[in-house]
């Protein structure tokens, strides 16, 4: 019997460290989803769509404190602090992605970043406008614990927004099994998890006036654009090769993920769900 995978927050740093390059070279400093409304977006203006959905829905606005959880490269915190006039704190797992957000994304004055764990994340107590999670919560085991922390660093009156991998509600043995189960553990991440487990943590936190939205048709498109960039890289790019057909690195297997998620997107297995809520 093949060992239980368990989520570990050094083998999701492992998971971004490893596959830097690549992430950046396919998918672009963002790393999250792009959203395309009108289909005629480019990969970078769909991406950068979906901030500003998130930046609205959270009333984002000039001199608000915002806590990016997940922050990746920085780029959401950047174009919020110059754009918007917010001051970012992001945190990130990755000291790869550390140094990059530091490097290319920092604003002066209006942006920090931070290499911490949003379980042991030690910043104070109703010190934050907005927390702002923007796919990171696939890395979170602990969903309560997550959204309790976030309504602990908020202030009275701010607001929780995010974006998130979601599943079905019921996903069938075959689903689980090839899909879900099998992109949790490739991806290093903690889970894809129904949207009603979303709900049912936000409020038990204390959140209220809780907001939903499925724009799986509208971000499904990220996965076809990776996966033809990684076939793409296979053919033209010897350190795609090297990478991917090497046996040292555990990681290389995101190359096939990539294709698992986009079935997923097809077969109606995966949701991507965008949400609001406020603490009283």
């Amino acid at each position: 019997m093949s060992q239980a995978y368990v989520p570990t927050v050094e083998g999701a740093a492992s998971h971004y460290d490893d596959l830097d390059a690549f992430y950046r070279e396919i998918w672009g400093e963002h790393v999250h989803h792009g959203v395309w409304e009108e289909g005629d977006e480019s990969d970078r203006e769909a991406a950068e769509k979906l901030v500003r959905i998130l930046a609205d829905l959270g009333g984002i606005r000039s001199g608000d404190k915002v806590c990016d959880i997940g922050c990746g490269y920085g780029a959401t915190s950047r174009i919020l602090a110059e754009r918007l006039g917010a001051e970012m704190t992001g945190l990130t797992i990755s000291a790869t992605q550390l140094a990059y957000a530091k490097a290319n994304n920092a604003v002066p004055g209006r942006t920090e970043f931070l290499l911490r764990d949003w379980y042991d994340n030690r910043l104070p107590a109703r010190s934050f406008d907005v927390a702002l999670t923007v796919e990171s919560l696939e890395h979170m085991p602990d969903l309560p614990g997550f959204f309790r922390e976030c309504h602990r660093v908020l202030r009275p009156g701010g607001r929780l927004v995010g974006s998130a991998w979601m599943s079905c509600e019921k996903p069938g043995a075959f689903a689980r099994r090839h899909l879900i189960d099998a992109i949790t553990r490739e991806a290093q991440i903690a889970g894809i998890r129904p949207e009603s487990e979303f709900r049912a943590a936000i409020e038990a936190a204390g959140f209220t006036g809780y907001t939903f939205e499925d724009r799986a048709d509208q971000v499904k498109r990220t996965w076809p654009l990776c996966a033809w960039r990684t076939l793409k890289g296979l053919l033209t790019k010897p350190h795609y090769r090297s990478f991917i057909l090497g046996s040292r690195n555990p990681n290389r297997i995101f190359a096939l993920t990539l294709f698992r998620i986009w079935a997923a997107y097809e077969l109606g297995v995966q949701r991507y769900g965008i949400f609001g809520a406020s603490k009283a």
